[in-house]
């Protein structure tokens, strides 16, 4: 996919392989809205990062395990910047449980991970697609991780 006006969701862009991915989208020249839930300093750290090499960027807050803040997110997105034509679902939590003890784990963690690394890409895609379709093109990548 040609990047070059292009605007490219990721969520969690703001640390780790979100940062790096919202760095190297903007410098193939896409538009990177900065998604953060509790990572505020360093998405807007990263769009600064983006500004000062010449790219467009903007940071958007939206907690990805609630349907109603991604769904304000993107048509905040798609006002601010013309539409959506990317998506890079990154967010993700992961509790460090012991491997021989699954009863720490309990429904509360559970359900904790289950709503941001599972249902949270879901609501992102569903909340995405209309723009990808209107244009006829898009894409969506999944980052998943190993971790517990």
């Amino acid at each position: 996919m040609e990047l070059r006006n292009k605007v490219v969701l990721v969520t969690g862009g703001g640390t780790g392989i979100g940062r790096a991915t919202s760095l190297a989208l903007a410098k193939r020249g896409a538009a990177v809205a900065v998604n953060y839930s509790r990572s505020k300093d360093e998405a807007e750290d990263t769009v600064r990062a983006i500004r000062q090499a010449g790219g467009l960027a903007l940071a958007v807050l939206a907690d990805v395990s609630r349907e109603d803040e991604v769904r304000g997110m993107v048509a905040a997105i798609a006002r601010d910047l013309g539409s959506v034509d990317a998506l890079v679902n990154n967010a993700g939590i992961t509790r460090h449980l012991p491997f021989d003890d699954l009863e720490a784990a309990d429904e509360e963690v559970w359900d904790e991970l289950y709503a941001v690394n599972v249902k949270g890409m879901f609501f992102c895609a569903r909340a995405v697609a209309p723009y990808m379709i209107a244009n006829r093109q898009g894409a969506i990548v999944n980052v998943g991780s190993i971790a517990v």
